[in-house]
Order: C-alpha cells, then sequence, then structure tokens
C-alpha cells in the first residue's frame, strides 16, 4: 500500500494559472483551502515548493484539480521569479 508523502513539491505556475482559469483572486482562492493568501501567494511565486499533505489535498479541491496537475515534475526544479 502506498504511503502518503509527507510533502508534495509543487508547481506555483501551474497553481497560478489554474486559479487565474477558475476566474478566482489569491485571496479567494485562499480562503477557500483554508490558506493564508501569504502562504498561496509565496506557493505561486516558488518561494514555497513543497505543501503538506492536508493543505494541498484542500488546494486540490478548491481547484477542482486532478492528483497531478499542480504536482512540479520530478526533474523540474523550483522556479524562482
Amino acid at each position: 500500500m502506498a504511503q502518503t508523502p509527507t510533502t508534495f513539491q509543487v508547481d506555483g505556475t501551474a497553481i497560478c494559472k489554474k486559479r487565474m482559469h477558475a476566474g478566482m483572486e489569491v485571496q479567494q482562492l485562499a480562503e477557500a483551502a483554508g490558506i493564508t493568501a501569504s502562504y498561496l501567494r509565496k506557493i505561486e511565486r516558488g518561494d514555497r515548493p513543497r505543501m503538506r499533505p492536508g493543505a494541498y489535498q484542500a488546494l486540490r479541491a478548491a481547484l477542482n484539480a486532478n492528483e497531478t496537475e499542480l504536482l512540479r515534475a520530478p526533474h523540474d526544479p523550483p522556479e524562482r521569479k
């Protein structure tokens, strides 16, 4: 049985694009996912490339995203802006 990872390496750019495509502001998505807007901005900028499972699952649910579309590819380095 697969064990849940302790953190997920997320793709901030993909999260930002998905949020914008959904027509959501940072504050709206943060509230829907139960995280702070500051934390979400750091994720989208690539300052925080990892998320704990609970926060990641809540973000995925808020964006109606599949299991992998918000994850960074294993070989991709975190993107810094």
